[in-house]
């Protein structure tokens, strides 16, 4: 979340900023600015009549208790507290909604982000290899997958509805091969520490990354548990839909020493996302399913380290396409089509022949503050420091059944058959192509 302090002493910046995204992202502006001038006033109100109230306490202990003078200051002490109290409650108020609104008010788009109002804005920074040319009609993913008999969204669907899918044979090693290719290289060359978190997470978790209050329509909420086997305490625990939440909540509440920045996870997970918003779009196939596998890089660092860091882990995403020999391209977010929570993004978007278009595989992301200030994420930059806030930035390295989609797509064959790709082959026995024999 944004400084409520920062935001309401600089409204017409911030106000100025936020129009960038659309017309409705500064909605609660005018609100947070009247709740703050409500608070200050309530302060200054409750600060006076407690000044007030101790010069009288002082006054009466000079007085006879049993005088008309002092009965008077004690009903006039009954009736202060009374309003003090109403004024503490007016704080305490403003305080609360403001602490609700400000949790939905989206992150301030970087400088160097692009104005703009929609994807049509974002411009192409770079593309890597050409799209495969073929002698005959490509196929899209699920006709080849279906042919070969490695997807099944039949019996995906008999066992739990729609947008679930079934990976058989070939197809199933093969989404277990890109997994553990992609752990390999960001940990043994890119210098992830790889986690291994649970699936299930706290509202306070997603809190802290901003999947809520914001997402909530787009979440798994599965059921009140007890924080501990000794506890009485109940929470909420969703399915995660990114391992973004994990990763990032690892440091929440926590202080990193000197030294201890620059830090990278990675971690394997599969995410659940109800899609909320998306009926119609990609309703067949592997693109937009309710639960898929990711592999996830989230980095923490100091805030002048942000910028290269960012470039570091789009490098890393981008590694992975490319050891897989997969034509892909990589766009940067213009301010319209920017994520609620971050400041600046890239996406990387693969070629998928079967649609004729790149399609996302990969989002980038730099949150600045945003996230660390919800999840009180700090660092000490010197051993007798003050903390401040950290800076945090993940993205998909990669979405694991868009790779899948992407190597299907891309290494088809006249004959219906698919080529994997070499960096994979060790990982499926040495299997070299998919025949669906």
């Amino acid at each position: 979340m944004l400084d409520l302090r920062f935001v309401t002493e600089n409204l017409d910046d911030v106000r100025r900023r936020l129009a960038t995204r659309g017309p409705s992202a500064g909605a609660s502006l005018d609100r947070i600015a009247a709740l703050a001038k409500e608070r200050s006033e309530a302060i200054q109100s409750v600060e006076a009549m407690r000044a007030e109230r101790n010069d009288v306490t002082a006054a009466m202990a000079k007085l006879d208790k049993k005088g008309e003078e002092f009965a008077e200051k004690r009903a006039a002490m009954k009736a202060l507290g009374d309003r003090i109290k109403e004024a503490e409650q007016t704080r305490d108020a403003a305080e609360k909604a403001l602490d609700e609104l400000i949790l939905e008010v989206p992150n301030l788009p970087h400088e160097s982000v692009p104005v703009g109002t929609g994807e049509h804005d974002n411009p192409v920074l770079r593309t890597w290899g050409e799209p495969p040319a073929f002698a005959f009609t490509p196929k899209d993913h699920v006709e080849l997958g279906t042919s070969l008999g490695i997807l099944d969204f039949e019996r995906a669907a008999k066992l739990s509805g729609a947008r679930f899918g079934v990976l058989r044979k070939a197809g199933a090693r093969l989404e277990r091969a890109i997994t553990m290719f992609m752990l390999d290289l960001h940990t043994t060359e890119h210098g992830y520490e790889e986690l291994w978190p649970p699936a299930l997470v706290r509202d306070s978790a997603l809190r802290g990354t901003g999947q809520l209050p914001k997402f909530e329509a787009d979440l798994f909420k599965v059921a009140r548990q007890y924080a501990s086997d000794d506890s009485a305490e109940r929470v909420d625990l969703y399915l995660s839909p990114t391992a973004e939440v994990q990763l990032t909540n690892f440091h929440a509440n926590e202080i990193f020493e000197p030294g201890e920045l620059p830090k990278a996870y990675t971690a394997y997970t599969p995410c659940f996302r109800s899609e909320a918003g998306s009926y119609g779009k990609d309703t067949k196939g592997l693109i937009r399913q309710h639960q898929f596998d990711k592999v996830e890089l989230v980095h923490f660092c100091r805030p002048e380290e942000a910028e290269a860091r960012l470039e570091l882990l789009v490098g890393h995403a981008e590694e992975v396409l490319k050891r897989l020999g997969l034509a892909h391209r990589t766009v940067e977010l213009c301010t319209g089509d920017l994520g609620a929570n971050a400041q600046k993004t890239y996406d990387i978007e693969v070629w998928l022949p079967g649609q004729s278009a790149y399609r996302e595989i990969s989002s980038c992301s730099w949150f600045g503050d945003f996230q660390a200030r919800r999840a009180k994420i700090r660092y000490r930059p010197e051993a007798t420091a003050k903390p401040h806030l950290a800076h945090t930035l993940n993205g998909s390295g990669l979405a694991v059944g868009r790779t899948l989609v992407a190597i299907l797509e891309q290494g088809q064959q006249a004959d219906g058959s698919v080529v994997i790709p070499e960096a994979l082959r060790r990982y499926m026995g040495g299997l070299e192509r998919i025949t669906g024999s």
